[in-house]
């Protein structure tokens, strides 16, 4: 088992910047890769960016690609989220999450086999 946790939501104005981070502790040895997710209220949970746990591939949605960036640290057992020039529809609940397996279908959900709790991104207009 792998257990994830998320930090670094908060409230932010239109512009600004987050950083998110979440640290993954358990059989972390098993991980191919990690991702973040969000789910803004009403709307269904969507791809953010995702990163191989080598650090040999990124992906970024295409609504996030040049503000977010996406990053690990192995020796920490950590991924983040830099989130930079924020919208307000960038605001949700970013999940992280972790597969043990390499996919091509990397943007959903359902290939990922662990999830943190979420935090929550708020960006005010």
């Amino acid at each position: 088992q792998v257990q994830l946790a998320e930090s670094g939501g908060g409230l932010v104005q239109t512009g600004g910047s987050l950083r998110l981070w979440c640290a993954a502790s358990g059989r972390t040895f098993s991980i191919y890769a990690m991702g973040w997710f969000r789910q803004a209220p009403g709307k269904d949970r969507e791809f953010v960016a995702r990163t191989t746990w080598n650090g040999g591939r990124t992906d970024y949605a295409e609504s996030v690609k040049g503000r977010f960036t996406i990053s690990r640290d192995n020796a920490k057992n950590a991924v983040y989220l830099q989130m930079n020039s924020l919208k307000p529809e960038d605001t949700a609940v970013y999940y992280c999450a972790a597969t043990r397996y390499t996919r091509d279908d990397y943007y959903l959900g359902a290939s990922y086999d662990y999830w943190g709790q979420g935090t929550q991104v708020t960006v005010s207009s």
